[in-house]
C-alpha cells in the first residue's frame, strides 16, 4: 500500500491502475473507491454533497454543488492532481434548470480551465435529497 497526499492510500491495482481513497472523504455507499488511476487518466467517481461523516449537506443545488467539487478537489489532490488537469466532467441533476444556478461555481472551480462536459437530468440519484452528482476525469500523465 504506497500512501499519496495526506490522508489519501493508494493502492497497486490489477493491471498497473491505481485505487485512491481517500480518509477525510465519507466511505463509499457500495464497491467502488474515490478514484482509479490507469495510463494517464485519473477517473473521479460521482461525488454527491455528503461531509465527512456520510450526512448530505443541507442546501439548494448551489450550496450542494460547492460541497460536490470540494470533494471531487480533495480526490484531484490525493492523487497530485487539480482543477487544471480535469478534461472532462459529467453533472448530474435531478432538474435540468438548475444548470445556469450552478455555471457560477463551476467558472469558480476551473477558472480558465474548461473541461469537455455533459449535463444528464435524472429521477434520482443515490443519496437521498442529493440534488447534484458529479464525476470527473483528469489527465495527470504517466508516473
Amino acid at each position: 500500500m504506497a500512501h499519496a497526499a495526506s490522508g489519501s492510500v493508494c493502492v497497486a491495482g490489477v493491471n498497473g491502475r491505481k485505487e485512491y481513497r481517500v480518509r477525510e472523504l465519507a466511505e463509499p455507499i457500495s464497491h467502488y473507491t474515490d478514484a482509479v488511476e490507469a495510463s494517464g487518466l485519473l477517473f473521479v467517481s460521482g461525488c454527491v454533497a455528503v461531509d465527512t461523516g456520510g450526512r448530505l449537506v443541507e442546501g439548494d443545488v448551489v450550496v450542494q454543488t460547492r460541497q460536490v467539487f470540494a470533494n471531487i478537489g480533495a480526490i484531484l489532490e490525493a492523487a497530485g492532481a487539480g482543477f487544471a488537469d480535469v478534461v472532462k466532467v459529467t453533472v448530474y441533476l435531478l432538474d435540468i434548470d438548475d444548470r445556469p444556478r450552478i455555471n457560477a461555481v463551476r467558472q469558480e472551480v476551473f477558472g480558465a480551465a474548461r473541461p469537455a462536459s455533459t449535463l444528464v437530468e435524472v429521477t434520482r440519484l443515490a443519496v437521498a435529497g442529493a440534488r447534484v452528482e458529479i464525476d470527473a476525469v483528469a489527465h495527470i500523465g504517466e508516473r
